[in-house]
């Protein structure tokens, strides 16, 4: 498998992202007091190995295009993170310009504590990939700037698919010809493993099947896990656990565990994240050039909907000079940066030209993540509320209670359905 070709479509493909033009002009100081010639940053730990590195490029060159500036980046835990974020909120102590994930932005902005981005993005939104300026997007404004994201697709041995005589299926009805064929003749493989943990991996089914996790009718957000069209997804996707296809120890693993598995040589098939292929060829040298990958598929062909999980960068109210902080989140998604971050965390940059070229590279495993992105990349519920749902792992325990035997799809998705709607009504 060639990874470096990945970084080098990413690099290049990062060189067309466009960098915005400010549209909107605010005074020195507005949003709080202190030094208006300070930004302080917070930006999330561990998602770029080189990121100490790469902000010291950054801080060099921004206070070089801005002098008399000084950036403080200051890095957080992703675990600690949203509890930060909130206290930070209540006390008025947010940073000026922050990296936010994608499902945290609709609620931090219901909040009050994000400036609107739309005037200073202005043009630049059409370039931007969607499924990012959704999840971004809170009564038709725009709170987070698209920065980079990944999205999750097969991943696959291409050596077990040889020995079992099949390709990589673009139907449902094909998922399981190919887990069949897989288990006939190499029984002591898993063909799929149904992990109980990842709710990321059950949704491109919900979605493959025309169904939606929940609805929103004039800013009433009402679940619709239950639905007729959603329940037939999570139905195929749970019934590749209860027909033999994975395993009992499954059932609560998280992806981390898939990876582990797929990496012992023990799955042919997992859905995992683009940012997973370099840490596969790394912990599993000898599977470098048997990993393959595929999109997947919806129901009865195409690209199943998958989400779409990165980070925005948000400008907070309390930036004490919020030209000063629009111009740090411009240098962040220039040509030159842009391209950095994304060789570095292996992801994909935010704007649609870049992807467009990630999905020209010559390495069949990198393209179809890319094409998944582009055609099939899609958000969680926009919504303040979504952050209680997945605290309260409601679709984690309803994926779980059917693997286990524990409940019918229909009973499972009725129970989640009315937990879901209280946690939206507050």
């Amino acid at each position: 498998m060639k990874f470096r070709s990945f970084r080098s479509a990413v690099v290049a493909g990062a060189a067309l992202l466009l960098t915005v033009s400010a549209c909107g002009s605010d005074d020195a100081g507005s949003g709080g007091t202190g030094d208006a010639q300070k930004l302080t940053v917070w930006i999330m730990q561990g998602t770029n190995p080189d990121a100490t590195a790469f902000f010291d490029s950054v801080k060099a060159d921004f206070q070089k295009e801005n002098p008399g500036t000084t950036l403080d980046v200051q890095f957080q835990p992703w675990g600690e993170a949203h509890d930060k974020f909130t206290t930070a909120i209540a006390g008025g102590t947010t940073p000026d310009v922050a990296e936010v994930g994608t499902t945290w932005t609709p609620e931090f902005a219901a909040a009050g504590a994000l400036e609107d981005l739309t005037d200073r993005v202005g043009t630049g939104k059409d370039n931007l990939v969607q499924g990012l300026v959704d999840a971004g997007t809170v009564d038709g404004k725009l709170y987070g700037m698209p920065w980079y994201a990944g999205v999750r697709s097969f991943v696959y041995n291409k050596d077990m698919f040889t020995k079992a005589g099949v390709k990589p299926p673009t139907t449902w009805a094909e998922i399981e010809q190919v887990a069949t064929k897989i288990k006939a003749s190499q029984p002591d493989v898993i063909p799929f493993a149904v992990a109980g943990e990842c709710t990321y991996c059950a949704m491109p089914f919900v979605w493959g099947a025309g169904g939606e996790v929940a609805t929103d009718t004039g800013g009433t957000w009402t679940a619709a896990i239950d639905s007729e069209k959603a329940q037939k997804g999570l139905d195929f996707y749970t019934g590749l656990a209860t027909k033999g296809f994975s395993t009992p120890a499954a059932q609560t693993w998280k992806e981390t565990d898939l990876l582990k598995n797929f990496e012992s040589g023990k799955t042919a098939m997992v859905i995992t994240g683009n940012w997973t292929l370099t840490k596969i060829a790394t912990d599993a040298p000898a599977l470098k050039d048997k990993i393959g990958a595929f999109p997947i598929p919806g129901e009865t062909g195409g690209i199943a909907p998958s989400f779409l999980g990165g980070s925005h960068l948000g400008m907070f109210k309390t930036a004490k000079n919020k030209d000063l902080a629009y111009k740090f989140i411009q240098l962040m998604t220039s040509d030159k940066y842009a391209a950095q971050w994304a060789q570095q965390a292996n992801y994909f940059p935010g704007s649609k030209t870049a992807l467009d070229a990630a999905t020209k590279t010559d390495d069949p495993a990198v393209a179809p993540f890319a094409k998944q992105m582009i055609d099939g990349g899609k958000s969680m519920p926009v919504t303040p509320a979504w952050g209680k749902v997945e605290g309260a792992k409601t679709l984690t325990k309803l994926i779980q209670s059917v693997v286990t035997g524990k409940a019918t799809v229909a009973d499972a998705t009725k129970t989640a359905a009315t937990e879901m709607n209280a946690l939206f009504k507050g």
